[in-house]
């Protein structure tokens, strides 16, 4: 188990690349090297301890603990893969990459692409699902477009200027365990789809009065919270909850982050999800179980790759 307080004890427990190497080999294998290929739990150390090599006389391959993880074939350092993953998950609200490559002295853009790698680890595996009472909005991601510089505005197809945000879909139990999701619009078919795939069917759904949630209210018993009417509370029930996470993940994104693209809204989401339902762990015991799961590999192509029409390019984050 690791145990540390802040940066530096990370930093004094993790000396050197070997401490480093060491201490994944023990948490991915309990100490005893696996071979990624074929599964062989008998390997030889070489390069000094670097990597290994499978006994099986049908694989004979060469790996190392990295294998399969998102620091495979990197090179960066453990050392500064261990503390971006230690300072993305201890800072509340993130951090952005111009300030992680400032603090681990790697250049912006390879620490944007490792805080993508990180994210993407983080994303909820479609395995939560929520049993007991839950809160379920949606929030729109994005700046007024009056505070868009003029060659960037938008407008509707008479040239009135018109506000285009992404939006997030949201659900939170009575246990303040949340999971949330980017989609393409506020729509009865997203929340449908969004709700019956993590909340169990006749539990105690609660919503604002939103026409979207209409639908699959059906399937639950549906409590409407309805706020244009004055009604902030129903025989106890409330969405206090899912409003204070939009505040939190709203305050991160633009305070940190400033501007997200809709491109990789669902890895900020992450993020943000991952760090708000482990926040009563210690840093230490958060720092390892995301070790634990850095596995897979998001390519710099495929964070890059244009999805969007007409050829434009995606648009990065700014204050990143």
């Amino acid at each position: 188990m690791a145990s540390f307080k802040n940066l530096q004890d990370l930093m004094t427990k993790f000396a050197d690349e070997q401490a480093c190497r060491e201490f994944l080999v023990q948490h991915r294998w309990g100490g005893k090297p696996v071979c990624p290929y074929c599964g062989c739990n008998r390997s030889y150390r070489i390069e000094n301890g670097k990597r290994f090599k499978c006994a099986n006389n049908k694989c004979h391959k060469k790996y190392s603990v990295t294998v399969g993880t998102v620091a495979e074939d990197t090179n960066i350092s453990l050392r500064v893969w261990f503390a971006a993953v230690y300072l993305l998950s201890a800072h509340k609200k993130g951090i952005s990459s111009i300030q992680l490559g400032k603090d681990v002295g790697i250049a912006q853009k390879t620490a944007w692409f490792v805080l993508h790698r990180i994210r993407e680890a983080l994303r909820e595996d479609g395995s939560l699902w929520m049993k007991k009472d839950s809160e379920a909005d949606e929030a729109f991601i994005g700046g007024a477009n009056k505070n868009r510089h003029a060659d960037k505005k938008h407008y509707d197809e008479i040239g009135k200027e018109i506000d285009i945000k992404a939006t997030v879909m949201g659900i939170i139990d009575s246990d303040s365990v949340v999971i949330t999701q980017a989609v393409d619009g506020p729509t009865k078919k997203n929340a449908e789809n969004f709700v019956r795939s993590h909340v169990e069917p006749w539990t105690t759904l609660i919503t604002d009065a939103s026409p979207i949630y209409s639908k699959v209210g059906e399937k639950y018993k549906h409590v409407v919270i309805n706020h244009s009417k004055g009604i902030y509370q129903f025989e106890g029930y409330t969405t206090n909850k899912i409003e204070n996470y939009w505040s939190i993940l709203k305050r991160g994104i633009y305070g940190i982050y400033h501007q997200v693209s809709p491109k990789h809204l669902q890895r900020y989401c992450d993020e943000f999800a991952y760090r708000f339902n482990s926040r009563k762990m210690k840093d230490s015991d958060r720092f390892e179980l995301i070790l634990g799961r850095l596995t897979g590999r998001l390519t710099y192509a495929e964070l890059t790759a244009n999805e969007l029409p007409d050829g434009k390019e995606a648009p990065q984050e700014t204050g990143e």
